[in-house]
C-alpha cells in the first residue's frame, strides 16, 4: 500500500476519533480553562496560588453535582430528562440527617438503605416512561413534587444529625479523598458502557424503532437507566449531607437544573445516543470552579446567577457550533 494512502487511512481514522468524542474533548479544555481562570482569580486576590485546603473545598463541594450530574447523564442518552433529581437529592438528604444518628456503622447501614430508595424513585420515573409511555419531562416534573413533598414530611425544618466519622469518610475535610470516589464512579461508568445494556442505552438514543427493530429490551434499558439515575441522585444526597453535617429538605432543589447544565457542558446531547458520563464529570466540576471564579472576583451575589447563566450559555453555544463544524468536515 502507497504511504499516501496509510497517511490518508490514519488521518480518517484520527478525524472519525476527535468526532466521535469532541463533546469530551471540548469539555477537557473548558475544564482546563476553567482550572487556569480560578488559579489566576484566586492568584489576584488573595496573593498566592490555591492550595490543599482549596482544592479539597472544591473537589467536596463539586461531588454531590458529580454523581447527580452522571446520574442524569444515564438518562438523557435515551433521549429522555429527569427534572426530579433535586427531589431525590432531598429526601436521600433528608432521611439521612433524621436516621444516622452517631454511630458510623448505623450511619453506613442507612447509606444502603438510602441508595435504594432512590433506586425505587428511579424506578418509579421507569416504569411511567418506559411501560406507560409518557413524556419524561412531565413524569419527572410530577415526581419532583411528590419526592420533595416525601422530603419535607421527613424533615420539615432544617436540622438531623450525621456522624463525624461519615463525613470524615465522605468529605474529609483536610485532604481530597472524595476523588477516590469520583474514581470509582468514573471506572464503574467505563464498564457500564462495555456492557450490553450500555450499548443498548446508546443504540435507544439514537433511534429507539431501529434499537427496538434490532432486538434490544427498550424497556428493561430504560428502566435500568432511570434506576441508576434514581442510585445516584441519593448518592448526591448522601454526600450533599456529609458536607454540611446535617440535613435540609430543600438544599437539593438547585440539582436539577444544575445536572442538566453539568452534562451539556461535559458535552453530553441533550438528543440523546451521544457523549459520555466522563464528561458530565468534567461538567460538574467546571460548574463549581466558574462559581468560584464568580466569588474570588467580588461579583455581587445578586448578580451571580446572571452571569454563570451568560458563561454556560456561551460555552454551550461555542462547543456546539465548534462540534457541529467538525462534524461536518468528516
Amino acid at each position: 500500500m502507497p504511504p499516501e494512502s496509510i497517511t490518508l487511512q490514519r488521518g480518517s481514522r484520527l478525524g472519525h476519533t476527535v468526532a466521535q468524542n469532541i463533546g469530551l474533548i471540548l469539555a477537557g479544555t473548558i475544564l482546563l480553562l476553567a482550572i487556569l481562570g480560578f488559579i489566576l482569580i484566586y492568584g489576584l486576590a488573595q496573593h498566592r496560588l490555591p492550595g490543599n485546603f482549596e482544592l479539597t473545598s472544591t473537589v467536596n463541594s463539586a461531588t454531590p453535582l458529580v454523581f447527580a450530574a452522571v446520574g442524569q447523564s444515564f438518562v438523557i442518552l435515551t433521549k429522555g430528562i429527569d427534572l426530579s433529581v433535586g427531589g431525590v437529592v432531598d429526601l436521600a438528604n433528608a432521611i439521612a440527617a433524621v436516621t444516622m444518628g452517631k454511630s458510623l456503622g448505623g450511619a453506613l447501614a442507612w447509606s444502603v438503605v438510602i441508595l435504594l430508595v432512590g433506586a425505587a424513585c428511579g424506578l418509579v420515573n421507569g416504569l411511567l416512561v418506559a411501560l406507560g409511555r409518557l413524556q419524561p419531562i412531565v413524569v419527572t416534573l410530577a415526581t419532583l413534587s411528590i419526592f420533595q413533598g416525601l422530603a419535607i414530611r421527613v424533615l420539615p425544618q432544617p436540622g438531623g444529625a450525621i456522624p463525624a466519622g461519615y463525613t470524615n469518610l465522605l468529605v474529609n475535610p483536610n485532604d481530597p479523598f472524595a476523588l477516590i470516589f469520583i474514581a470509582f464512579l468514573a471506572i464503574g461508568w467505563s464498564a457500564f458502557r462495555r456492557s450490553r445494556t450500555g450499548v443498548d442505552l446508546y443504540a435507544i438514543g439514537n433511534d429507539e424503532a431501529a434499537a427496538r427493530a434490532l432486538g434490544v429490551n427498550v424497556l428493561r434499558t430504560k428502566i435500568i437507566a432511570y434506576m441508576i439515575d434514581g442510585t445516584l441522585a441519593a448518592a448526591a444526597g448522601l454526600f450533599l449531607a456529609a458536607s454540611a453535617t446535617a440535613g435540609d429538605a430543600t438544599t437539593g432543589n438547585s440539582y436539577t437544573l444544575s445536572s442538566i447544565v453539568a452534562v451539556v457542558l461535559g458535552g453530553v446531547s441533550l438528543f440523546g445516543g451521544r457523549g459520555s458520563a466522563i464528561g458530565a464529570i468534567a461538567g460538574a466540576f467546571i460548574t463549581t470552579l466558574i462559581v468560584n471564579i464568580l466569588f474570588f472576583s467580588h461579583v455581587n451575589p445578586l448578580y451571580q446567577s446572571f452571569y454563570e447563566g451568560v458563561f454556560l450559555l456561551l460555552a454551550v453555544v461555542v462547543g456546539g457550533v465548534i462540534g457541529g463544524a467538525i462534524r461536518r468536515r468528516r
